[in-house]
């Protein structure tokens, strides 16, 4: 019986929706973020050190079917108008179940407040750990990781702000 009980706590607790907090997975705060290339949506090669170690950039690994993704879309739109361009805002496709046209649909339908590239050959995704979409991770002006976070409900103004302001 104890076993039963145990086994449906796990699979409840495994069911139930997780806040969005600070997390351990995926690259770590205060480590260097990694300068990886990844494809725009026309195949052609962005280099992210472009912008690493230039200015402060939030990434965000998201899909067009990420629910998480949809529900940070307003507080991402929010962030742009709030720090504008000192932030270079840049949206990692993970390209699971996508294709450019869907990819590009979306961009069109939805107006996100990054430019959007197109994780193909997922060389960002492992650099970075990225354990899901809704992923978000904030590089610092000198290029060292000042949060990361995951879900649709994360607190990542303040850490922007910080970044922005330096």
């Amino acid at each position: 019986m104890r076993i039963a009980w145990s086994l449906a706590l796990v699979l409840l607790a495994a069911l139930l929706p997780r806040p969005a907090v600070a997390q351990e997975d995926g690259v770590a705060v205060g480590s260097r973020a990694p300068r990886v290339t990844v494809h725009d949506l026309d195949g052609k090669p962005v280099d992210l050190g472009l912008y690493i170690g230039t200015k402060p950039v939030l990434l965000e690994w998201w899909a067009t079917w990420c629910e998480q993704c949809e529900l940070l879309l307003p507080r991402l739109q929010a962030a742009r108008e709030e720090v504008g361009d000192a932030v270079e805002f840049i949206g990692v496709n993970v390209a699971v179940n996508q294709s450019p046209e869907r990819v590009r649909r979306y961009l069109q339908e939805r107006a996100p407040p990054f430019q959007a590239l197109y994780d193909d050959q997922g060389a960002s995704t492992r650099a970075y750990r990225a354990p899901s979409t809704s992923y978000i991770v904030i590089v610092d002006r000198a290029g060292k990781i000042a949060y990361t976070g995951v879900g649709g409900d994360q607190q990542f103004s303040e850490a922007l702000r910080r970044v922005a302001a330096q």
